[in-house]
Order: structure tokens, then C-alpha cells, then sequence
């Protein structure tokens, strides 16, 4: 049996970086993207790189030449060099959907995130779900893989209850169950394998609601900590002024923020 060939993207992020050891268990080549030579070095195992930007398709051409598999978790949590949503999560990502329909790929998998179609006023999920759109309509066989949140999500809450507080919007009851890397590797891996044109949410199995995820940060921590719970219109209000006044550069980074105090089950 010939092995397969597999491009990742987004190798040097949290998922990424699980997904090219899962694929390399696996025993299949494994060709990952790269902006620097240097990041060679996040990977044992690796022989094959290629150097190129996602967000300039020049850099991309022949990418996906002798790939079977496509796996990209491209996207932005932090927006910084004055590239936006749009710049990466969708136009990157266009833009190596291009060159895997000129290479006629077996297999496209693309990482959006649970609910994002129901998040599209969010400018996060409205450049995400539009490269979902626009992956529907290739005709390549692909999956949309829609996770729960991450485990390195929680850090946020980790960082939030340092002081001693943790703030909400809203009762903090929403609940969600965040998945580790590792873990989802293994699922993303069996679904670039078995392509069904469909979608598929993975979450961990511990389901959690915002309050209790905080006090487990608190116990973290060593303290007892004091939960305030703000009223959920002054984070709409506050989004509203944001976008209102400011651009996607400024008001983009709360959007992430804005997501963990919305309901995603």
C-alpha cells in the first residue's frame, strides 16, 4: 500500500504541532508549511518543508503537487503584523484551497470551530465560516472539523482568576468542553483518511460550565476567589462601541474574548 502524502498547516500551532506527530504514527509523509527556516526545528520526523506565506499565494504555487491530504488549523487568535481575520483565517486559507483544487486533492481538512456558522456577526467566525462556504463549494471532498475549544483556550481563565476574580457576562452557566490536542489529532486524523463531505464537532469529555472552569482556576491557583457577574448587555454595548468607533484591528481581539460568554452547546 503507497503511503499517503499529507500537507499540514498551522503545524506551528497547538493542534497543528499533535496532528504532524499523529501522522507520523501513522507512518505517512508528512509535508509541513513554513514562514522561517528556523521552525524546522519544532519538528522530529519532518524531512519534507515547504517555504512559503499563506497569506501571499505567489509563495504557494506547487504546494500541494504529490499531496493527497490537505489539514490546515490556519488562523489568528491574536491579531498582529496588521493582518486580520479576513488577511488569514479566510483569504489564507483561500488561498491553499486554490492550489489544492489545481492539484485535485483526495482529502481537505479545514479546523472552524463549534457554532461558528451561528457566530458569523463575530468577525473571527465571519472569516472562518466564509472559507467553510467557499470550502463546500470546491468540489473536493473535505470535513469541516468543529472543535469545542482547546485546552490551551483555558489559559485565559487561568489568567483571569490570578487576582482573585473571575468576571463574566451573563450567569457564567454557558458550558462547554474543551478538547485536548493530543486528542484531536487522532480524530482529525481519521477524518482526513475518511472524507464525507460533512461536518463533525469534537469536544472532551467533561463538560463544564464557565463557573465551575473558573473555580477550578481558583483551586489552581490556591484561593478562594470571588465570581462577578456582569450584566450582558454591557458587553454588547461595549462591542458595539468598539466596532462602532474602531477598526477590526482594535475591537477584533474582544470578539475571541466575546466568544467564551456566549452559549456554544
Amino acid at each position: 500500500m503507497t503511503k499517503k502524502n499529507v500537507l499540514v498547516a498551522g503545524a506551528t500551532g497547538y493542534l497543528g504541532q499533535f496532528v504532524v506527530k499523529e501522522l507520523l504514527s501513522r507512518n505517512y509523509n508528512v509535508k509541513v508549511l513554513i514562514r522561517k527556516k528556523s521552525q524546522q526545528e519544532m519538528f522530529d520526523g519532518v524531512h519534507q518543508f515547504f517555504l512559503g506565506d499563506i497569506t501571499q499565494p505567489e509563495t504557494l504555487q506547487g504546494i500541494c503537487d504529490d499531496v493527497d491530504w490537505v489539514f490546515t488549523s490556519v488562523g489568528i487568535t491574536r491579531q498582529k503584523d496588521g493582518l486580520t481575520y479576513m488577511d488569514v483565517d479566510y483569504q489564507g486559507n483561500k488561498n491553499l484551497l486554490d492550489e489544492a483544487v489545481k492539484a485535485e486533492v483526495k482529502s481537505f481538512l479545514y479546523v472552524s470551530a463549534i457554532g461558528g456558522n451561528q457566530l458569523r456577526h463575530l468577525k473571527i467566525f465571519e472569516a472562518k465560516e466564509r472559507f467553510v462556504d467557499d470550502l463546500r463549494l470546491s468540489g473536493l471532498p473535505y470535513t469541516v472539523m468543529r472543535p469545542n475549544g482547546f485546552f490551551s483556550d483555558m489559559k485565559d481563565f487561568l489568567e483571569m482568576t490570578k487576582k482573585g476574580k473571575a468576571y463574566f457576562f451573563g450567569h457564567g452557566e454557558n458550558k462547554l468542553n474543551p478538547i485536548h490536542g493530543k486528542d484531536l489529532a487522532v480524530v482529525c486524523a481519521n477524518h482526513l483518511a475518511l472524507p464525507l463531505g460533512m461536518e463533525i464537532t469534537a469536544g472532551g469529555p467533561d463538560i463544564l460550565t464557565q463557573n465551575e472552569i473558573a473555580q477550578l482556576a481558583f483551586d489552581a491557583w490556591n484561593q478562594k476567589g470571588k465570581f462577578v457577574h456582569l450584566p450582558d448587555w454591557m458587553r454588547r454595548l461595549t462591542l458595539f462601541i468598539l466596532r462602532s468607533f474602531t477598526s477590526p484591528k482594535t475591537y477584533g481581539p474582544l470578539n475571541s474574548f466575546s466568544r467564551w460568554h456566549l452559549s456554544t452547546t
